[in-house]
């Protein structure tokens, strides 16, 4: 092979079996990571999604408990919660998003 091949690790123009493998095995590991990472957006995703919804279920609990001073602490911290979820999330997101293009 005359022409420049990634696999080719030497740069003697020639693609040995080894040479092969090890590039086979390094995009199989960038394949694996790339399917890694959209797990992981998806479970933060979820996971965001979980706490923005129990959030309120918490503060309503509380007060039917009658723990009103707790209840009036979560609420009071609610908008900065929710604030910092949102940030967190768009961040991530806008930072996959750039990164991908």
């Amino acid at each position: 092979m005359s022409d420049y091949h990634p696999a080719d690790t030497n740069g003697d123009g020639v693609v040995s079996e080894e040479e092969q493998a090890m590039y086979l095995e390094l995009k199989r590991k960038e394949l694996e990571d790339k399917d890694a990472q959209r797990d992981a957006i998806r479970k933060m995703a979820w996971f965001a999604l979980f706490g923005l919804l129990v959030y309120p279920i918490g503060i309503a609990i509380t007060s039917a408990f009658g723990m009103d001073n707790a209840s009036q602490l979560i609420a009071d911290i609610a908008p900065t919660y929710f604030a910092s979820i949102a940030v967190l999330v768009s961040a991530f997101f806008g930072a996959d998003a750039f990164k991908g293009k």
